[in-house]
C-alpha cells in the first residue's frame, strides 16, 4: 500500500489514510514488544549522569541525535511523513532528493510534536511496561527506544493527513471554523468517539495476538503477554489519539494561510 507522501496528491482518501493508520498500529505494538525484552535501564535517560564521555546529555538523546544525523544524510527527513526529534543542525541529504507530491499544505512543515512525544514515552509510558531493573544492555535498549519513538512520531504526525482528507471531504464545515480560528469547533469536527473506542479495542487485541507467549501445552488456558494489552489501549486512549487530534487542529488552523 502506498502512503500519501508517495502517492499522487489528488488520490488521498479517508480509506487510504485509515489503512495506513491500521498498519502503523502493528508497527507500534511490535516495537513495544521488542522494547519489553529489556528492563527500564533508567540510567539511559538521566542527563545528570551521562554515560557517554564528553556529552552532557542522556545516552538515549546521544543515540537518537547521532542516528538522526546518519538518517538525514540518506534522506529520511525529506519524506513529509517523518519528523526528527532533534532537527537543529541536521545535515543535508547526500543522495538525490526524491520528488514527493505536495499532499499537505506547506504550513505542515512547521508542526513537530516530538518533544511532547519524547517526554510521554520516557516518563509515562516506559515505566508502565518495563521492569525496574538495569541490565546494562544500553545499546540494544536504546535502539528499541528509537524504534518506538519513531513509530509513535509517525503515527501522531499522521494526524495532518487525517486532517487534510477530512477538510477535503467537508471544506465548508471546516472552512468556517478555520476562518474563525475556533479550536473548540474544530475539536468537535475531528472527534469520533465510537471510532476512538474501536481503535483502543483493536490495538489491545493486537497486543494479545502478537505478544502472547506460545506454549504447546494444550491443557492450560493461561495467557501471558509480553506487553499488557491494557497498556497499549491506554497508550492510544491517553496519548496517541489526543496528541493526534492536537496535530490535526494545529494543521487545520493553518490550512487556509
Amino acid at each position: 500500500m502506498e502512503s500519501p507522501a508517495s502517492s499522487n496528491a489528488s488520490s488521498i482518501t479517508l480509506d487510504s489514510v485509515r489503512e495506513a493508520l491500521i498498519r502503523m498500529e502493528d508497527t507500534i505494538v511490535f516495537s513495544l514488544i521488542e522494547r519489553a525484552k529489556f528492563p527500564l535501564n533508567s540510567a539511559m535517560y538521566d542527563d545528570k549522569c551521562s554515560i557517554v564521555p564528553g556529552f552532557s546529555c542522556s545516552m538515549l538523546e546521544y543515540f537518537v541525535k547521532e542516528t538522526e544525523v546518519l538518517q538525514a544524510k540518506v534522506g529520511r527527513y525529506e519524506n513529509p511523513e517523518e519528523h526528527p526529534f532533534f532537527p537543529d543542525g541536521l545535515p543535508l541529504p547526500l543522495l538525490s532528493p526524491r520528488n514527493y507530491p505536495q499532499v499537505l499544505h506547506p504550513a505542515a512543515a512547521g508542526i513537530n510534536m516530538n518533544r511532547t512525544i519524547w517526554d510521554v514515552y520516557v516518563h509515562e509510558l516506559l515505566p508502565l511496561f518495563a521492569s525496574k531493573e538495569d541490565d546494562g544492555n544500553y545499546a540494544l535498549a536504546a535502539a528499541s527506544d528509537l524504534a518506538c519513538l519513531q513509530a509513535l512520531s509517525r503515527r501522531i504526525h499522521y494526524g495532518m493527513y487525517v486532517a487534510e482528507v477530512k477538510y477535503r471531504d467537508a471544506p465548508q464545515d471546516y472552512g468556517a471554523a478555520i476562518r474563525a480560528q475556533d479550536k473548540e469547533a474544530l475539536m468537535k469536527l475531528v472527534t469520533f468517539e465510537k471510532v476512538e473506542e474501536m481503535v483502543k479495542r483493536r490495538v489491545a487485541k493486537k497486543a494479545m495476538v502478537f505478544g502472547q507467549e506460545v506454549t504447546l501445552d494444550e491443557k492450560t488456558d493461561e495467557r501471558n503477554y509480553k506487553v499488557d494489552p491494557s497498556v497499549v489501549s491506554r497508550l492510544y486512549g491517553e496519548w496517541v489519539i489526543p496528541l493526534t487530534k492536537v496535530v490535526e487542529i494545529d494543521y487545520l488552523l493553518r490550512r487556509l494561510d
